[in-house]
């Protein structure tokens, strides 16, 4: 493992170009990719293709059509934000506030700034989930999308054990601090759908992922989580996302966005720097030591952009993170010549709206068009 993860990847996909071992497009060859190594060992598909919030550059994040999309097209993992109704239910969203991705300033206008946590699951299914979609993304609008409810982890799960491809679940802890004790719910919820067990194989040539041991991937931002889901699902494998700034790792400088003269978020966090390499080394070795098996490091996008955040996967971040004996899936990347280079640079999957680019550019691209797919399950 230490050899392996000294040497640059870059150095090993020239070398696999050379033998013509190239098994898919900006990967090293699988026997001497070290991530290869620690994904099978916690029993995890590498490289990894982690549907963020569904496929959610094509439906609405946390939907029915987004995760039945990425379903089908075949996404190794079905990835999503768990907080808690107010009357106990665990639900799929990411904001812990409405008003970006429902239409609660019509529905409930004196609450529209109110917390997740403060409605019941029936005051959150009277929401229409996708019309913002069709506002905000003209291009890819349907008619169909109108009215979409938020989901259920229940609903989600439903979702992954739906269809011919078996999925995994990709599951976070969102602003835990806001919902003491979901880490707990979260285990009595996978418990008893079964996820804590073995799942059903899925028939030959399609996703199988449910059935690894590595089914369920557990992750958050938050130090005090990850020790509670330990402690509730020690077994389970873990990953601690990383992050610069408050509640993460420390900056070289502490300059807000609103004093530091840039003009967009995505030039502010690709100035950001860790404060030192050992403060970097000091964040891995903690999650390892409470249970991770991997990161979720941050990314900066050749184009910018709203996903474009701080550079936590240079090569020397990944190759560290790799000799320790951790994977690294970071976040979140939609093009082909950012899962080239980062790729190249040591990652062994990751989170993207994009499931069909990604699929294409792993050399397994999918089997039916978007249009088909949601056509099909009728949106």
């Amino acid at each position: 493992m230490q050899g392996f993860s000294k040497k640059p990847l870059a150095s090993l996909l020239a070398a696999a170009i050379m033998a013509g071992a190239l098994l898919a497009p900006g990967l090293a060859p699988a026997a001497e990719a070290p991530g290869k190594v620690i994904s099978e060992k916690n029993g995890l598909p590498w490289p990894a293709v982690i549907a963020h919030r569904g496929a959610s550059y094509d439906a609405p994040e946390e939907t029915i059509p987004a995760y039945t999309l990425a379903r089908d097209l075949g996404a190794d993992y079905l990835e999503m934000d768990i907080q808690r109704t107010k009357d106990g239910v665990l639900i799929a969203l990411h904001d812990d506030t409405l008003e970006r991705t429902t239409n609660i300033a019509k529905v409930y206008p004196k609450r529209s700034k109110d917390p997740v946590s403060s409605f019941t699951l029936a005051e959150l299914k009277e929401l229409d989930a996708g019309t913002w979609f069709n506002k905000a993304y003209p291009s890819r609008a349907r008619d169909s999308y109108v009215g979409l409810q938020i989901l259920t982890l229940d609903e989600v799960i439903d979702i992954a054990e739906g269809g011919t491809n078996k999925p995994g679940l990709y599951i976070e802890t969102k602003v835990p601090s806001q919902f003491p004790g979901i880490e707990g719910d979260l285990r009595r919820a996978l418990a008893k759908r079964g996820w804590l067990n073995p799942r059903p194989a899925a028939a030959p040539g399609n996703v199988n992922v449910a059935h690894m041991p590595g089914r369920v991937v557990l992750q958050t931002f938050d130090k005090s989580s990850l020790m509670l889901l330990q402690k509730e699902m020690p077994k389970v494998p873990k990953v601690l996302l990383l992050w610069i700034g408050e509640g993460s790792i420390e900056p070289k400088s502490s300059v807000p966005f609103k004093d530091s003269g840039f003009k967009d978020k995505a030039s502010y966090y690709a100035a950001q720097e860790i404060k030192s390499q050992e403060e970097f080394v000091a964040w891995i070795d903690w999650a390892k030591a409470h249970g991770a098996i991997g990161t979720g490091p941050s990314s900066q996008l050749t184009d910018g952009g709203d996903q474009s955040y701080m550079d936590l996967v240079k090569p020397w971040m990944n190759n560290l993170t790799h000799d320790k004996g951790m994977l690294v899936h970071p976040y979140t990347v939609d093009e082909a010549v950012d899962f080239k280079k980062i790729s190249t640079d040591g990652a062994d999957g990751f989170f993207t709206n994009r499931t069909p680019e990604l699929l294409k550019f792993y050399g397994r691209p999918a089997r039916d068009s978007i249009d088909t797919i949601l056509k099909r399950s009728g949106y």
